[in-house]
């Protein structure tokens, strides 16, 4: 009787404080979903390495295997698609790998970032290392480059997939992506300066073509008179100065993003059974809203990246500002950094299609303006700071709707989890595959166009492709990304409402692990 009597008075006293029960559960959860700034800080910092490295090889790789390494431009062009091609191959494998991975102390992302860091900046270094052979360059170039690509992968795509696991909440995401996005477009800054400052004070001289001399009278010197000291020589060793110091900074990158960010493990919701690989491409691309945000970007990332692989070209050449073309990627690169909180209070206050739909037209008269504008330095560095304002939504906006997409999908599928790297693998693989299609083509048209290696002058027709390369083409294609983007279903209702949808989810969830604890310490 007096056990019966002690029972029933465990039981009225769970009761009596079940209320209070649920207000610590409901105050743990919060707790759990805020993020310091420091968090926010440590997590930013290790999106830096992909976009400095990225910056640095998107601006100037080319140039550097046409003029350093002194490559055939159709060669040049085999390196730039495949290398890309094989980049963009690995982010859905690296993402369904990731996916498969078994959970570990440090978590389930942070391992890969980890493990690849030390063999990728070995091998980033050493695709700026001009090899003392002539044979076997190309493969050297091709094998460093894609064995690069595929490391990085292995950190960027769980880097990517981390933000859906740095907090439950969907505001603390989104604060975090800002933080990250501001320090990325930072980190362009950083690789435009690094890359751009120490190469150009040892610019590879340039050699005169027929049209130079008659234009000069003078054909005993075929160097580039401006600069009699510099050699090819000195160029090169400036590059790797440059490789080594970014390689640095992408160590350091990654030893704080694995210390300063805690994994948190998603247990309320359990994970779904283990699919093959055609599974996962079924699944993410299957969903509606990611398809068509993904067909968006795709094309808008086409445009802006054909013009950053072609813009030192165009202003070394068409402009004819070859000592100043890094200032002017500088001043692009700032001005994005700048306008990074302009675009994140955009975004709250008028909604994320509609901050795309006026960041990616926003560059448009720009384009038309540096195509037709002449040689004139003040109205070049004016046009690249408007420039640089749209480069920075197409930075953040991405990256800042991946997460609605992947709530979306949850929403309509409760009882599939845990594929969050597949959304965010096969993102990056079609940005890549438009970046390989984007290098390969411009290289290879630019050879078709009678690109001469080092000139310094090109042929008009030279001229005329890169104007197109960098007006025309980019325009042609933000237009059909934005016209994609009309048929996306995710506004901001619907946003807010996939928000309360899943908190209620991890509400009902949370209180039925808490009843069936609680009845588990009664029995």
């Amino acid at each position: 009787m007096a056990k019966g009597e002690g029972g029933e008075q465990y039981s009225n006293a769970s009761l009596l404080n079940k209320p209070n029960s649920d207000a610590i559960q409901l105050a743990r959860k919060r707790g759990k979903g805020k993020l310091s700034i420091c968090n926010k800080l440590c997590y930013a910092i290790g999106g830096a390495p992909y976009q400095i490295t990225g910056c640095a090889l998107g601006f100037f790789l080319q140039i550097y295997l046409l003029d350093v390494a002194q490559l055939d431009p159709f060669y040049a062009s085999i390196i730039l698609f495949v290398g890309r091609a094989w980049d963009a191959v690995t982010d859905p494998t690296v993402g369904f790998l990731v996916s498969r991975s078994p959970w570990t102390r440090f978590g389930r992302m942070l391992p890969w970032i980890l493990f690849s860091t030390p063999l990728a900046v070995l091998a980033y270094f050493l695709i700026w290392y001009v090899p003392p052979f002539e044979n076997g360059k190309v493969i050297w170039y091709l094998f460093f480059y894609c064995l690069f690509q595929s490391l990085q992968t292995c950190f960027h795509v769980p880097y990517s997939a981390l933000t859906m696991f740095i907090s439950s909440d969907q505001k603390e995401r989104d604060s975090a992506t800002a933080y990250r996005m501001t320090v990325e477009v930072l980190g362009t800054v950083v690789g435009t300066a690094i890359q751009g400052q120490i190469v150009g004070m040892a610019n590879a001289p340039c050699l005169k073509g027929p049209r130079d001399i008659l234009a000069e009278g003078n054909s005993s010197d075929m160097l580039n008179s401006t600069e009699p000291v510099i050699s090819i020589e000195h160029t090169k060793i400036a590059y790797m100065i440059a490789s080594g110091i970014i390689c640095v900074i992408y160590v350091i990158c990654a030893i704080v993003l694995f210390f300063g960010v805690k994994e948190q493990k998603d247990s309320g919701r359990p994970k779904s059974e283990p699919m093959s690989f055609f599974q996962g491409i079924r699944l993410v691309m299957g969903h509606g809203p990611y398809a068509k945000l993904v067909m968006v970007f795709l094309f808008t990332s086409l445009g802006f990246m054909l013009l950053e692989g072609n813009f030192a070209l165009f202003c070394s050449y068409t402009l004819g500002f070859r000592n100043d073309f890094q200032n002017i990627l500088l001043v692009i690169m700032l001005s994005a950094t700048l306008a990074i909180p302009f675009w994140q209070w955009f975004l709250t206050r008028f909604g994320k299609k509609t901050a795309v739909y006026v960041g990616s037209l926003s560059v448009v008269p720009f384009l038309v303006l540096v195509a037709c504008v002449k040689s004139n330095l003040i109205v070049t560095y004016i046009v690249s700071f408007a420039a640089g304002v749209s480069v920075a939504a197409a930075f953040l906006l991405p990256w800042s709707m991946l997460p609605d997409v992947v709530d979306d999908f949850q929403v309509h599928n409760p009882d599939s989890t845990g594929h969050e790297a597949l959304f965010y693998s096969f993102y990056v693989f079609f940005t890549k595959f438009a970046s390989g299609v984007s290098l390969g083509i411009s290289t290879l048209s630019l050879d078709f166009a009678g690109y001469l290696t080092r000139g310094c002058s090109q042929p008009p027709t030279v001229d005329l492709t890169l104007k197109i390369l960098v007006s025309a083409a980019p325009i042609v294609l933000i237009l059909i990304g934005l016209c994609i983007l009309y048929t996306y279903p995710i506004n901001e209702e619907k946003r807010q409402g996939n928000r309360k949808l899943l908190q209620e989810q991890r509400d009902n969830e949370s209180d039925s692990d808490t009843d069936s604890t609680e009845l588990a310490n009664m029995v």
